[in-house]
């Protein structure tokens, strides 16, 4: 399985770092600008220190990267967290960055589209944004772990999540409510 994975300025860093942890896909990852920040800002990183748990790493700037063409297979793009801002643009067919271009392939090609949200409240124009992304067969997954399970450590928390976008991808099945009584 191949992955492009993006992650954008919108606070979640966590949820990307568990992601690609979790994943034994191969992934191609793309950090943008505020994502460079965001991870330094919530928990001490740079994106080089992702290396370990990625195939390779893309400027946001490259546009020549394997990834922005589709005659490149992917099984997934993943956006995680996708800021609002790079939502707008992927809802406007503006694919001027690395992460925005993948997006943009992903639609034409029918490749799954998984857009992380983290957002609160939403505003009726994103909202409205999501609609028209989800129409054209992007999966909307707004970070809200389940609570279910009764998490007791904000890892549960997190990895809840994350184990929701692998199950979406296909690459495992996350648990489900009161799935021992299947």
């Amino acid at each position: 399985m191949k992955i492009a994975v993006g992650i954008t300025g919108s606070s979640g860093a966590v949820y990307a770092v568990d992601f690609l942890k979790k994943s034994g896909a191969e992934k191609y990852l793309v950090v943008s600008k505020w994502g460079k920040v965001l991870l330094k800002d919530e928990l001490g990183m740079a994106e080089t220190d992702l290396a370990p748990f990625v195939k390779r790493q893309f400027a946001d700037t490259d546009l020549t990267a394997p990834i922005a063409s589709g005659s490149n297979h992917l099984d997934a793009v993943v956006i995680l967290p996708c800021s609002t801002s790079t939502l707008g643009k992927i809802a406007s067919g503006i694919g001027d960055t690395l992460i925005t271009r993948a997006a943009q392939v992903a639609l034409k090609e029918r490749f799954k589209l998984i857009l992380c949200i983290r957002e609160t409240p939403l505003s009726t124009l994103t909202l409205e944004q999501c609609a028209r992304l989800s129409s054209y067969g992007a999966i909307i997954m707004p970070i809200s772990p389940p609570l279910y399970f009764v998490p007791t450590t904000v890892d549960e928390y997190v990895g809840a999540f994350t184990d929701k976008v692998l199950g979406v991808i296909g690459e495992r099945a996350s648990h489900g409510w009161r799935e021992e009584e299947l």
